[in-house]
């Protein structure tokens, strides 16, 4: 299951997506009513002709680069798999009823679906509402098989193995700094999902310190990430950094703010520099539009001199090899 895409790129079908994603209660947790005014009566009229724009950038001949490495990916597991592989997407086509009814179609006596989110991290704007999504049509439609989930899997050592190879090639070209880019999320989204009450964003260095939050804790997962991809790649301190992007609204969104730092950076003596985005496992209008696009140009006018973004893992055989390890539970306790 990934995100999704409009249809195509023409306004009406932009403001379609956008209004399914924008009033999802888990990427803007206002009140309804609030929220139907922000989303319909100010983000979504104003949005939509620009987000138009933005996805005719990146858009190809097969469709929304997005749907099309999805379907690829799919493609590539189902050489691999016996069972039938299919996609879902948390907005837009194809739909989670689509998913389900073709593969009861192939197996009309299916027992078990297990889903496999295209989100390594726990965010309650992604993992948690893609996967709750999928349980709310699962119980709608009064199916009998079994829903299993795929946990996050940001510390998972075939997802790290496959990200740190998917990197290590870059690394070979005249660099001053890495930059890992992670979409950003609201603060409070985070508070929301500190069980504990008491723990994220009270300290700096909170997620550092051991702590039940952690396990829906989206920063720490971050933090976790690049820390395995920085180890496993020897990447000294001094040589990389984080950052948060897609910032929507004037909210206190984890910081620092990708588009702040790729502008702050040059005149920091940082002049080459490359970008990868490990929250996103394959590349859409994100990566594509938002990093290689807007992100080079604000880094280049501020006096940078050479900007790289590192592709998704998209169809790389080693991702392909660890989502078959994850979704055959070859790994300890990927389940839930």
């Amino acid at each position: 299951m990934n995100l999704g895409s409009p249809d195509s790129t023409e306004v009406k079908d932009v403001k379609r997506y956008l209004n399914e994603f924008l009033m999802d209660e888990r990427v803007i947790d206002s009140p309804y009513l609030l929220r139907l005014l922000l989303v319909k009566g100010i983000i979504v009229p104003f949005r939509a002709s620009k987000s138009a724009e933005a996805y005719k950038t990146i858009w190809t001949k097969e469709g929304s680069p997005l749907i099309v490495i999805t379907k690829e990916l799919q493609q590539s597991l189902q050489k691999q798999l016996d069972e039938p592989v299919e996609i879902a997407m948390r907005y837009g086509n194809p739909t989670p009823q689509n998913a389900y009814n073709n593969l009861l179609k192939i197996i009309p006596g299916l027992e078990e679906v297990i889903l496999m989110p295209l989100y390594p991290h726990y965010a309650m704007s992604s993992y948690e509402t893609a996967v709750e999504y999928m349980k709310e049509v699962h119980k709608k439609n009064k199916y009998s098989f079994k829903l299993v989930t795929v946990k996050p899997y940001y510390n998972n050592e075939d997802y790290i193995h496959a990200l740190s190879e998917s990197i290590k090639p870059y690394l070979q070209q005249d660099f001053d700094k890495l930059l890992f880019s992670y979409h950003g999320v609201p603060e409070r989204h985070i508070l929301k999902g500190d069980v504990t009450g008491n723990h994220c964003l009270k300290t700096s260095g909170c997620c550092e310190k051991d702590s039940p939050a952690h396990q829906y804790c989206y920063r720490h997962q971050c933090f976790q990430t690049t820390t395995l991809v920085t180890n496993a790649l020897q990447i000294p301190k001094q040589k990389f950094e984080i950052s948060f992007q897609s910032r929507l609204g004037r909210d206190k969104w984890l910081t620092p703010y990708t588009a702040q730092r790729l502008s702050d950076l040059p005149n920091e003596g940082v002049k080459k520099i490359l970008v990868a985005c490990p929250a996103f496992v394959s590349d859409c209008l994100e990566t594509l539009e938002e990093i290689a696009e807007q992100g080079k140009e604000i880094f280049l006018h501020a006096g940078g001199e050479s900007f790289t973004v590192i592709p998704c893992l998209n169809t790389d055989p080693l991702w392909v090899k660890a989502i078959i390890s994850l979704v055959k539970g070859e790994t300890s306790d990927v389940r839930k």
